[in-house]
């Protein structure tokens, strides 16, 4: 690998290290316990970006850092439905997965519906523009 090329990973993965931190710092002022999970990216097993806890409800997020639109493929967005089913115990009702697409100053979230996943309903890619409105609000006292 030509070393401009091996630099344009490295400032790609600062890239999204950076905003899975700043997700991190932002729920916790929104009063989540959050935590990055270091290893999900390369990792094939079913782990989210960043995991949040409120209350009894937990969310597994997938981050995309982006200028004007994230795309989210439909495998990592089943990694977020595997988590949440095959480790987190409890009713669906309790357990959000929901994609992050961090558009410098802008967040917009979108949560994830079981019944899709249950049905196979997602496209092979999801994507969110820096114009769409999330579904999904951090503010403390909205949990569903």
């Amino acid at each position: 690998m030509k070393k401009s090329g091996k630099r344009d990973i490295q400032k790609w993965r600062r890239k999204g290290f950076h905003s899975e931190k700043v997700l991190v710092k932002k729920l916790e002022e929104h009063g989540f316990k959050a935590v990055r999970v270091p290893v999900s990216n390369p990792s094939r097993k079913p782990l989210p970006d960043v995991i949040a806890r409120r209350n009894q409800h937990v969310y597994a997020f997938e981050v995309k850092t982006a200028n004007y639109y994230a795309y989210f493929p439909k495998k990592q967005i089943e990694k977020l439905f595997s988590f949440l089913d095959q480790l987190i115990p409890g009713s669906s009702r309790y357990k959000h997965p929901v994609l992050a697409a961090h558009f410098g100053r802008l967040w917009i979230f979108r949560e994830m519906k079981w019944k899709d996943w249950k049905e196979d309903k997602f496209a092979e890619r999801e994507r969110i523009l820096k114009r769409d409105k999330g579904n999904f609000v951090l503010k403390q006292g909205e949990d569903k």
